[in-house]
């Protein structure tokens, strides 16, 4: 399915260094009607392989080929959830906790990563070019996923069933413009803590069982969505989207 090539550059050294020598891998993508060329298909074929690049066969696919996973929530996962949860906590506030607890562990944090699909993206776990300038990983390829506000976004997306943007449109900093400031000792499940100066962004899922405050949220340190402590998060805002 794809074209590879290569050259070696070598690069001399100092009188004092040893040259270095650097392998060069290009690969080439070619797409479903390069390959259909490429084995000379003939027009019945070709009107197969048309078919079966429908959308609705994609989801079957990736479930083939390991690029799919099922994030609904066990039972057990979602009465383990329930616990750390006030009694009382709305129904919105909770289904927002449990869309978020659908990613945990499982979708890498990616610099500039966003996506507004209901349920799990194709393209996570992809290896994609980090295009967003202002980091360390800005021009690498990594496996592609959701930076911090991408995960929040992600997450009030899907649990309004695609209607709502929290941020919309823009980052951390975006997403606590639309919070109404609150004091830590009001915090519910469902609102947004921040990091100084809105470096960081993550949503209260709930409280252990010394009534600390737990927090979800994508982080790049751990190169996934985690569930952590509040630390490091410095203030805390309710989203204008709940109506209470």
């Amino acid at each position: 399915m794809n074209a590879i090539s290569y050259w070696v550059e070598t690069v001399s050294g100092d009188e004092d260094e040893s040259d270095t020598v650097i392998l060069h891998i290009t690969v080439t993508v070619k797409d479903h009607l390069q390959m259909a060329d490429e084995y000379r298909f003939n027009t019945e074929r070709r009107k197969l392989l048309g078919e079966l690049m429908q959308p609705e066969y994609q989801e079957l696919f990736m479930a083939l080929t390991g690029s799919y996973q099922d994030i609904d929530l066990s039972p057990e996962e979602i009465q383990e959830i329930i616990k750390k949860l006030p009694t009382d906590l709305s129904e919105e506030r909770k289904q927002v906790v449990l869309t978020a607890y659908q990613l945990l562990g499982k979708v890498n944090y990616f610099w500039g990563g966003k996506s507004l699909v209901l349920g799990w993206d194709s393209r996570w776990g992809t290896p994609m070019e980090v295009t967003a300038a202002g980091s360390s990983s800005s021009g690498t390829v990594r496996p592609f996923g959701l930076d911090c506000s991408g995960f929040i976004d992600w997450v009030f997306y899907n649990q309004s069933g695609g209607q709502y943007i929290i941020g919309h449109g823009g980052g951390a900093s975006a997403q606590h413009n639309y919070c109404t400031p609150i004091s830590w000792n009001n915090a519910k499940p469902g609102d947004l803590v921040f990091y100084p100066g809105d470096s960081h962004v993550g949503i209260v899922c709930g409280f252990d069982s010394s009534g600390n405050i737990l927090i979800i949220h994508c982080a790049s340190s751990s190169d996934n969505v985690v569930v952590t402590g509040k630390i490091g998060f410095t203030m805390i805002g309710r989203p204008r989207y709940f109506t209470e």
